[in-house]
């Protein structure tokens, strides 16, 4: 099963899988579920009313499937297509304008960009300027060394294919012409040595290629998941054809999703109270020193604008040349609490946010945000500061794991797990409910965050001026190919695809763990994904605590601007392991949102505590990618195959693994047989060994 892509099972399995409740069909529709098989058919294959009769695929869509009646047997005959897709045609590099540098690009950028950086224009103690001038002088040295180019389109070819493997098809054809021109029997011997010859001059390219790739990042899965993927995947473009009109039909539609949201919410006339005062103030910043941006910009990720004068590479390569400038930029913008403004205009690249959706939906796109590369450097400096001051004085709420160093998805569910057995263990029930935020960071208002920066978190004069300025006059441009979109406000929201962004949210969301420990209800965040649970007594007086805390909850997310997605929002229920059933409990208003099993932060919870949906979900996606592995299994040696083994398949089950402790073992048992399965393709073993 792990070596093919494409699976098609039928036959008499003598089962009835058409009684869900019975162990026999529980155990065998989750075998075939975990190795990602799909079962077709939903009526009865027999003559006294039960479905015997199966049909499993994988890869294959079953099309027209039609139960016929009986003729000379007691089974009834099925009939049905399959659909076969089509290989997806690769897409054509987009038209392109870019620098084309050499080997001397960067020596001669340093020398012409020490003769124009001249002591009196670091002075200037305006941001805006020095910005400006930094930019126009980087745009105009590399109008010179590299001019902009426009790219046309053309087949892009394997990221392996060299010069060896070209020469190799170069001396397959011409024995191919030979042998058609001549007939001999040398000349076809001669065309089938040289085709074999091109076919190992491949495998051995496509085998460096990936070598070299998994070597150099085997401590990072990013970016070894986008090479395999890029190894068997054909990749998504926009289901369009790239133009202006779209780029703003895409602003359009970001733009519009978020002011909908915001219009829909019912926000009260009175401003709630901050339960949260500052116990220290942070009112400026201090100057950065060149070693300190060094260090920062030798640590960050290349990833920038694509309006960026000097892209992040050249910068980190050049640092030593533009560094005294970059700082001089950085440190007047600390001193006069200004942002340049073009520091703050995003480019928007939309993105599919799965692989096999209709990409003709904008609603299947996730806008990915670019910012330039020196508005990270000037945010990270601040972030810098900023994160030394709330740890110092304890600001940062307790319970929240988000965006916090040694912290993680897997010790805020740990936290959470711990708390709940302690309660079963007393014999209660535990209610958990996961709230909903609607593009929570999109909907912040700037108003209301600078407010609780100065009345909650402490931070005033200079430094409180900064981050007003931070946040105000934000733009944003959608970007396809060559095609920008019109020029958008970004009048709210905390900056996607910042650093700050993330750690301004949850300075946005201190006040509510106040209302929460106000009702005696504990509660766990990451970022903007909500746990609240309560033990539930026999008399249900702690249902009415609970329900008192969600409605002030609610009240206060709609007074900072917040959606609470009820639809979205989950509730689970778990009981003691003598008593676990909860359809007892009266859940009251909470009863519609009553799931069985609940994903929280990646891990399927159930109300037994069982874990058996979470691990069978592992089970299924670890055997999907060990399919997909074996067909790159050719081309790595053992050390990469263990290291792609490690990274797809051994992170799954290592995944909040501390969570399992104390599962059955039976259930574990599954577990062993991926990671049996695993290690089967790793040495080539048979299935038995």
């Amino acid at each position: 099963m792990p070596h093919f892509d494409k699976v098609l099972i039928t036959g008499d399995f003598n089962i009835h899988v058409c009684c869900p409740d019975k162990a026999l069909v529980k155990d065998f529709l989750s075998i075939m579920d975990s190795f990602n098989l799909v079962q077709w058919v939903s009526g009865p294959t027999h003559e006294h009313g039960h479905t015997l009769d199966l049909v499993f695929t994988h890869g294959l869509s079953i099309l027209n499937l039609d139960i016929c009646d009986s003729v000379f047997s007691d089974h009834l005959p099925i009939l049905f297509d399959v659909e076969f897709s089509r290989p997806t045609l690769k897409v054509d590099a987009p038209v392109r304008r870019c620098r084309i540098f050499n080997s001397s690009t960067a020596s001669q950028f340093s020398t012409a960009f020490h003769q124009i950086c001249v002591p009196s224009v670091l002075c200037n103690n305006d941001p805006e300027e020095l910005s400006s001038w930094f930019n126009a002088s980087c745009t105009s040295i590399l109008d010179t060394l590299a001019p902009l180019k426009t790219m046309q389109p053309k087949s892009k070819p394997e990221p392996w294919f060299n010069q060896r493997t070209c020469a190799a098809r170069r001396e397959c054809r011409r024995a191919e012409r030979r042998w058609k021109r001549d007939r001999l029997q040398i000349s076809f011997q001669m065309l089938k040595d040289s085709w074999h010859q091109y076919q190992t001059t491949v495998k051995e390219s496509k085998k460096e290629y990936l070598s070299n790739i998994i070597m150099a990042n085997s401590h990072n899965p990013r970016v070894l998941f986008r090479t395999i993927d890029s190894v068997l995947n054909v990749p998504q473009s926009v289901g369009h054809e790239a133009s202006a009109k779209l780029c703003n039909d895409f602003l359009n539609f970001f733009i519009g999703k978020v002011e909908e949201i915001r219009a829909n919410i019912q926000t009260p006339s009175t401003e709630p109270a901050e339960f949260v005062s500052p116990s220290a103030v942070f009112e400026r910043f201090e100057p950065a020193t060149l070693p300190f941006l060094e260090d920062v910009v030798s640590h960050m990720k290349p990833s920038g604008s694509p309006q960026d004068a000097l892209s992040p590479l050249f910068v980190k390569e050049l640092f030593s040349c533009v560094g005294p400038s970059v700082l001089a930029i950085i440190n007047a913008s600390l001193s006069s609490g200004v942002v340049p403004l073009h520091f703050k205009h995003a480019v928007v690249q939309p993105l599919l946010k799965k692989p096999n959706l209709d990409n003709t939906v904008m609603g299947n796109f996730r806008p990915i945000s670019k910012l330039p590369f020196l508005s990270k450097i000037l945010e990270k400096t601040v972030y810098t500061q900023l994160q030394s001051f709330l740890v110092r004085n304890n600001v940062l709420e307790v319970f929240q794991s988000g965006f916090k160093s040694l912290h993680s998805t897997e010790s805020a569910l740990l936290k959470v797990f711990n708390d709940i057995l302690r309660a079963t263990d007393m014999g209660d029930h535990v209610i958990l409910v996961l709230l909903d935020l609607s593009a929570a960071f999109d909907t912040v208002d700037h108003e209301i965050l600078l407010s609780r920066l100065q009345n909650v978190v402490g931070i005033g004069g200079a430094a409180l001026t900064w981050f007003r300025s931070y946040l105000a006059d934000r733009t944003m441009t959608v970007n396809l190919s060559r095609f920008t979109s019109d020029t958008a406000p970004l009048s709210f929201g905390v900056p996607q695809g910042s650093i700050l962004g993330p750690l301004l949210f949850s300075l946005y969301l201190l006040p509510l763990g106040s209302i929460i420990q106000k009702h005696g209800v504990s509660f766990h965040f990451y970022a903007d994904d909500s746990q609240i649970y309560l033990p539930i007594k026999k008399n249900g007086s702690s249902l009415k605590h609970l329900m008192s805390c969600l409605n002030e909850i609610r009240t206060w997310l709609e007074s900072s601007f917040l959606s609470f997605n009820e639809k979205k929002t989950e509730v689970l229920v778990i009981g003691p392991s003598n008593r676990c059933d909860p359809s007892g409990l009266d859940l009251g208003p909470l009863a519609p949102h009553f799931k069985h099993s609940v994903r929280n932060l990646g891990f399927i919870l159930d109300s037994d505590f069982k874990l058996d949906h979470h691990i069978t979900s592992v089970v299924k996606q670890s055997f999907f990618h060990l399919r997909r592995l074996s067909a790159v299994k050719p081309f790595l040696t053992l050390q990469q195959l263990e290291t792609v083994i490690h990274a797809f398949i051994t992170s799954r089950l290592d995944y909040c693994n501390s969570l399992l402790f104390g599962v059955s073992q039976s259930s574990l048992s599954w577990l062993q047989l991926v990671q049996n399965a695993a290690a089967r393709m790793l040495v080539g073993a048979r299935k038995r060994e």
